[in-house]
């Protein structure tokens, strides 16, 4: 049994140093200057340049206005990501709640014509939903970066399973202490689906942060560009002898990986919880 615990730790270790060491390499990169990166490639040694390349990404003004930031970048994607997992927690549940709750006749067609949904990937609809977006002259607002994103069926698929497991006599204790469905809403199903929120804005917050078709398509000012296409803008600079800038795009590609992160690693326990346990 000793044994066995040694080689499963083991084999823990080569997947943490799998899935680490490109992470570390870009780091240890992003602390040189674009010049010597351009010679010497990816490196595993610490440069000179780490402020000036960390203060440059986040605080100067760049771009082709010359007036686009990093930390602007970095806000951005916040702000997508975020609203993107609000949202689509909020219809979801609601979604679900209504499916699982009311009993009107068709629910569970009602249902799979919602998850269907599923085979409709963003890709598939992205010339109508961009269509939209611009009759409703969206263009370049927060708006039309979130909305098109909340339509598809994976988070009420979780909830929907999830409230099918709560049992039916919280909903009959409820109707005897005179609840009505909005009560039994945020006084019973809320609070019990806390793990559950937490596990569903873990992926949709992971899934809006990495969006990059989407705002490439909705955004043509600046302001509105987003960390995972900034990266995108510094290696497309390779003008004549103009070297790209590596060691600021490696910097944003750690940047870019920080938020994602720092929400699982806080909401981890959540996170396993949410999506593990089915016995309320």
């Amino acid at each position: 049994m000793y044994h066995l615990k040694i080689s499963d730790h083991i084999i823990l270790l080569l997947g943490v140093f799998v899935m680490m060491a490109p992470v570390v390499v870009a780091f240890f990169t992003s602390t040189h200057d674009a010049a010597e990166i351009h010679r010497q490639g990816l490196t595993l040694t610490w440069g000179n340049h780490f402020a000036e390349t960390y203060n440059n990404v986040l605080h100067r003004e760049g771009g082709f206005t010359g007036q686009v930031t990093g930390t602007r970048m970095l806000m951005n994607s916040l702000i997508l990501g975020i609203g993107f997992a609000i949202g689509k927690i909020i219809l979801s549940m609601l979604a679900a709640y209504a499916i699982v709750y009311f009993r009107f006749r068709l629910a569970t067609v009602f249902f799979w014509m919602i998850f269907t949904t599923l085979l409709l990937p963003l890709e598939v609809r992205i010339l109508p939903s961009y269509e939209v977006m611009h009759q409703l002259h969206l263009i370049n607002t927060y708006t039309g970066l979130i909305v098109p994103l909340l339509a598809s069926a994976t988070g009420t698929f979780y909830f929907r399973q999830f409230f099918k497991s709560i049992p039916d006599e919280l909903l009959e204790a409820a109707r005897i202490d005179g609840a009505g469905p909005i009560k039994f809403f945020f006084d019973v199903i809320v609070p019990l689906s806390k793990t559950m929120v937490a596990a569903i804005f873990i992926i949709m917050f992971v899934y809006g942060w990495n969006q990059y078709l989407w705002p490439m398509l909705m955004t043509n000012d600046e302001s509105f560009y987003t960390l995972v296409r900034g990266i995108k803008q510094i290696l497309l600079v390779w003008v004549g002898a103009q070297i790209p800038d590596y060691n600021e795009a490696f910097a944003i590609a750690i940047l870019a990986m920080l938020p994602p992160v720092i929400i699982v690693v806080v909401f981890q326990r959540w996170f396993i919880k949410g999506l593990t346990e089915s016995d309320k």
